[in-house]
């Protein structure tokens, strides 16, 4: 008789256990109301701000020809504070190698029949547009010969192919390392999935861009590798994260590679046209470093490859060793005890009662 009266008891505390209380349900509301707000304003700030800032900051810029006409040329470029840094050259050849090396962006070589601009549209469409404009302006408005050393694909002058594909590595980059994770996959075999996906993306993507949108001049194989190796940073990093500090970790890591990475990367412009220190920032990450890398493998005969090469190879390595710490880590701690279900606790208060 006293168990069944405690039955509805128990059955009438079962629903107080289970749902959470108003206040609860208050604070999750506060949270979304005030945390997506903020998120937009992030986003905001990080891909509007600078393009609405875009303009030459300390930009390389060479001069070239006899002293005294490069002189007065250097003297009129520097006129704008802040926006050119000039490199001195003895001729036009000279100008051209520091082109071709990605020293400086193009070179402005005094002529006796007028200033000539030497550009390469395959650095950044918007330098060399940005340059004409200058140049031609600084001429009083007369034609400026223009010669692009280094030019884009024909498949491609606008160089839109290339900067469109730094969104997808890193979209690509930041879901492999979510499926790695959620999957629950660690040690050898997650670094083993991290490192066949990012092969198959960069094959992939290179087929894509390169053989079928013909957005590059040199062969498949450099520009797969380039963009393999841009996803394999992106999606370790991820996953290295999340190896070491959990779930928390994939979103942490998809925020500095989307929110800063992507809209730092200079890969529609350049890093020097971005307000400091974003540009230098932008480099730093993988989407900008593998931007960088891309151009340079692609157009260059891999000139200034070194240091986006070694960014990204930083990044890889470091995000795998995450993944390999973390996943020791967690085997030597065991599998987490799952909770005792509701109707247990439930039953043992009937009994009890």
């Amino acid at each position: 008789m006293s168990a069944t009266s405690a039955t509805p008891a128990a059955t009438r505390r079962e629903p107080s256990q289970r749902q959470p209380s108003p206040p609860s349900h208050r604070r999750n509301m506060a949270a979304v109301v005030l945390l997506i707000p903020v998120l937009a304003a992030v986003a905001l700030w990080a891909f509007a701000w600078p393009a609405a800032r875009t303009a030459p900051h300390d930009l390389p810029l060479g001069v070239a020809g006899p002293a005294t006409a490069a002189a007065q040329i250097q003297q009129q470029l520097e006129s704008r504070e802040g926006a050119f840094e000039i490199h001195r050259y003895p001729d036009e050849a000279a100008a051209r190698d520091a082109i071709e090396d990605r020293t400086v962006y193009g070179a402005v070589v005094a002529t006796g029949q007028g200033p000539k601009l030497l550009t390469a549209s395959a650095a950044s469409p918007l330098v060399a547009q940005t340059l004409r404009q200058a140049v031609t302006r600084q001429a009083g408005g007369a034609e400026v010969r223009s010669v692009d050393v280094v030019p884009t694909s024909a498949a491609d002058p606008r160089g839109a192919v290339l900067s469109s594909s730094v969104l997808p590595m890193t979209l690509a980059g930041i879901a492999a390392g979510a499926v790695v994770t959620l999957l629950e996959l660690r040690g050898w075999r997650a670094v083993a999935a991290l490192a066949g996906t990012a092969v198959v993306v960069g094959a992939v993507a290179a087929l894509v861009a390169g053989s079928w949108l013909g957005a590059f001049t040199e062969g498949w194989w450099p520009e797969a590798a380039v963009l393999a190796l841009s996803t394999l940073a992106v999606s370790a990093a991820v996953a290295g994260l999340a190896a070491l500090i959990g779930t928390p970790g994939i979103g942490i890591g998809a925020f500095v590679v989307m929110m800063l990475g992507n809209p730092f990367s200079g890969a529609s412009s350049a890093p020097e046209m971005l307000p400091a220190p974003v540009g230098m920032i932008g480099q730093w990450l993988p989407p900008g470093a593998g931007a960088s890398l891309l151009k340079s493998v692609s157009f260059f005969d891999g000139a200034a490859a070194a240091g986006p090469a070694v960014t990204l190879a930083l990044w890889s390595a470091l995000g795998l060793v995450a993944v390999l710490v973390g996943g020791v880590g967690r085997s030597a701690r065991g599998p987490e005890p799952e909770p005792a279900p509701a109707s247990a606790s439930t039953s043992a208060s009937a009994l009890a009662g």
